[in-house]
């Protein structure tokens, strides 16, 4: 340990002394401090002590990279500090003094997801390995997919749906689970109302066409009638029905005598908020989807639907998010049915590529972070293959001004496609393959894939070296900067 007590000595000087620590743990690479007065902090004198890798702010804690011996560094700064180290959620609930609403919104969000990210990541991989298996006809096979040449490799893409359905389709069930974990009430509710959400009795959320043709089940109680949707894939009625069960047991809990609360609390919150789940939420969501397909309709059709291309491909990540991104699959078909090709699904691979670039920019920015790098790496991979949820949760809306980049790349990049009538034969893999899919325009598809991944990368960068969309999470904390 002897070898890092002159720049554990340094680093303390240099955060403002010990006064200035409020709180101070370490995780796998990183030292964390919540310190009283951030701006206390020298930045630029941090960075230059050698065992230093990097240093940025996140959620209200300054964090300094070491590596991987960051176990010695710290048990060294303990030592000449005299700090005692406190463990990582008294950290995070240290630096919440530091974060504005949103901040706080998005450190919760990210509280939420951090459980799921192994599953999501290996089932991006998964849904981009089988996009290859079955969307992307090879040359050396006469054009033909690898599914359509190999039993063996069709068997492989079936069987691997398995996992993937159970990550991505059954996605509300962990996302209902995390939220009952984080906020601290029951977790086996939390499953089982994720569970109601895609139970095999309803109609899947992908069967977007029976949605719109209103070919859907009902619940008939008699005096009224209630759809029998699914909600495979959504994140955000997952989210709100498992605040809602989390209000209601609280409440429940507080007024319910606790000799009979093992009974009532339990069916008293459930019950009612599967109910307003399947009663409110969904009609909305679904009303929401349906004006969206509609106003899509019209964008494309429409004299200036280079503006359309610009908005809709800026916005398109956002409603991945939603769910409501499972119409754009009905228009896509309507399209190819009608004229032989659709304009829409080019937008939606730029999208897909211009988020995979944003990680690409966290990646070098933060390439010092091992830790951070076992999720970006693949989450940026399973991106370009066309899944981009491991890289919106894992990474971009983690940090948010990836996120952004990544629209505005993808803005730029759809007004692109859609000016110069890119068109796709067909809905295909909506990554770094896509352009298999291109039928006319292919010149203008490669120039945009080429802005989705330059102008994203480049803003990242930007952003962060130069504290630009990361001062309203910071508030005056210590400008982010990273990589050595």
């Amino acid at each position: 340990m002897a070898d890092f007590r002159k720049d554990a000595e340094e680093l303390l000087e240099a955060i403002g002394g010990k006064e200035n620590v409020n709180a101070v743990t370490h995780c796998a690479t990183r030292m964390r401090f919540v310190l009283d007065d951030p701006s206390a902090a020298d930045t630029d004198r941090i960075e230059d002590i050698p065992s230093v890798k990097g240093t940025f702010t996140q959620a209200g804690q300054f964090q300094v990279i070491v590596g991987n011996r960051v176990g010695d560094f710290y048990n060294e700064f303990s030592s000449v500090s005299g700090l005692e180290g406190v463990s990582k959620d008294e950290v995070k609930g240290a630096s919440k003094k530091h974060m504005n609403p949103l901040q706080r919104t998005m450190a919760a969000l990210a509280e939420i997801f951090t459980p799921l990210i192994p599953a999501i990541i290996i089932g991006g991989l998964i849904l981009g390995f089988r996009n290859i298996l079955e969307a992307v006809p090879m040359g050396f096979l006469n054009d033909q997919t690898i599914v359509e040449n190999s039993q063996f490799w069709a068997g492989v893409n079936s069987f691997l749906w398995l996992p993937g359905e159970a990550i991505f389709h059954m996605l509300p069930v962990g996302i209902t689970w995390s939220v009952t974990r984080k906020m601290g009430t029951t977790q086996i509710l939390g499953i089982v109302l994720g569970l109601t959400l895609v139970s095999g009795q309803l109609l899947n959320a992908y069967g977007v066409e029976n949605i719109i043709a209103g070919d859907v089940p009902v619940w008939d109680f008699g005096f009224f009638q209630m759809d029998m949707i699914g909600y495979q894939a959504q994140v955000i009625p997952a989210m709100l029905a498992g605040f809602l069960l989390v209000f209601l047991e609280k409440w429940l809990r507080r007024v319910i005598p606790e000799a009979v609360s093992m009974i009532f609390v339990p069916l008293f919150a459930l019950i009612p908020t599967i109910f307003i789940a399947h009663a409110i939420i969904g009609p909305i969501g679904w009303q929401l989807g349906t004006w969206l397909s509609q106003g899509v309709n019209w964008g494309l059709s429409g004299t200036f639907n280079w503006v359309f291309g610009f908005v809709f491909g800026g916005l398109y990540a956002p409603l991945v998010i939603t769910g409501l991104h499972h119409m754009t699959n009905a228009i896509d078909l309507q399209l190819v049915s009608d004229f032989g090709g659709t304009n829409l699904w080019p937008m939606i691979a730029l999208s897909n590529i211009a988020q995979a670039s944003a990680v690409m920019g966290i990646i070098w920015l933060h390439r010092g972070d091992e830790k951070e790098k076992a999720v970006s790496v693949p989450a940026a991979i399973s991106a370009y293959l066309g899944v981009t949820e491991p890289a919106l949760f894992g990474i971009n809306i983690k940090y948010v001004y990836p996120f952004v980049a990544g629209m505005i790349g993808s803005a730029f990049a759809g007004m692109i496609s859609v000016a110069m009538d890119v068109t796709a034969f067909n809905i295909g893999v909506g990554g770094l393959p896509g352009f298999l899919s291109i039928q006319s325009g292919m010149l203008w598809f490669l120039v945009a894939m080429a802005v989705a991944i330059v102008v994203p990368i480049v803003l990242v960068i930007v952003f962060e070296k130069n504290n630009i969309m990361t001062s309203w999470e910071n508030d005056n904390l210590p400008i982010p900067k990273l990589g050595r």
